[in-house]
């Protein structure tokens, strides 16, 4: 469309914007990074009792860094809370407690074994996945402390249930979670009311990839446990990945323990979350790898999502995160 032309002597009031403001674009990483920081205040502005869940992995890591670069230099207007399942990778814990402790916020841990020892939770056998009674205790968590809203590091490109989920995913009294009753985001605009008992499960990264992830921690410079790089460890081959062999891992009869060059894309229940075979151990050589890989990071890793085509949206109906 051609600019209206003004007559002769006459003076275009329309604002002018500086010539650097004009040529001013967003990088992709700075785009997400705006919006995410959007999405947090937006929370603490809006809700009244909100709750970061930081689990010590990539993703909250990187949430950690969004609320620094929301809420500095003041203190972070919510808590940090860890459901526990106590089957975790010993690295990923020594990492979660001096993260917070450097940061000199407020740690909430709480257990899945507490929930195991109260009755609240009875495990089919010893030796079940204790990531899918996480969702017990986070919702116990949630209704001793009255939280409203609970920040988590979910993208939409982990698995499929995920992709279906809002950035604000209202919860019922129960913590249940219904795909088919989702509140529209039109225009970044979210609804955040809920009534007494109900809260949000709120997903500022939702719309970053995993490579995005590492491209972020890698121009941030932050600290990852040491599990995310390449190293050797005894593993054995149980399903489609490799098993780390711990005390909660023994091989079997017909399974042969190997020593191999491995790393974890994701952290979660030694049970359950499975290596793969890497050689990469910086963050750049990562960020190769994953732009290369042709293998979703949740179908490459977690045995748990595999025991179903639904596993994930189950649980999340349940009230998991």
């Amino acid at each position: 469309m051609n600019a209206l032309k003004l007559p002769e002597g006459w003076e275009d009031p329309s604002p002018k914007a500086p010539s650097s403001t004009r040529r001013r674009r967003l990088s992709h990483l700075s785009a997400l990074e705006s919006e995410s920081i959007h999405i947090m205040r937006e929370v603490a502005a809006e809700c009244a009792n909100p709750v970061l869940l930081f689990s010590g992995g990539k993703d909250s890591i990187v949430m950690l860094r969004l609320a620094e670069k929301a809420f500095r230099p003041g203190k972070f207007p919510f808590p940090l809370l860890h459901i526990d399942t106590e089957h975790n990778f010993p690295e990923v814990i020594d990492y979660r407690n001096r993260r917070a402790a450097e940061l000199g916020e407020r740690l909430i841990v709480r257990s899945v074994q507490d929930s195991i020892d109260r009755g609240r939770i009875v495990p089919k056998t010893p030796d079940e996945s204790r990531n899918r009674m996480q969702s017990v205790t986070l919702l116990d968590a949630i209704g001793e402390f009255g939280f409203d809203a609970c920040f988590g590091g979910a993208r939409r490109d982990e698995e499929k249930a995920r992709a279906k989920e809002r950035i604000f995913s209202f919860r019922d009294d129960f913590g249940q979670w219904d795909p088919k009753n989702q509140r529209p985001e039109l225009w970044d605009l979210y609804n955040t009311r809920v009534h007494k008992g109900e809260h949000m499960r709120v997903f500022p990264i939702s719309n970053w990839t995993e490579l995005d992830i590492w491209q972020y921690i890698g121009q941030e410079r932050l600290e990852i446990p040491s599990i995310y790089f390449a190293h050797r460890r005894d593993v054995v081959a149980r399903g489609n990945g490799f098993l780390a062999i711990n005390e909660l891992v023994k091989p079997k009869s017909d399974e042969v323990p190997e020593n191999r060059m491995v790393r974890f894309r994701t952290v979660g229940d030694m049970p359950c979350t499975c290596a793969v075979e890497s050689s990469a151990d910086t963050v750049e050589a990562i960020i190769r790898e994953t732009a290369a890989t042709r293998i979703t990071e949740r179908g490459a890793t977690r045995m748990d999502d595999q025991v179903a085509e639904a596993a994930m949206e189950l649980r999340k109906k349940e009230g998991y995160f």
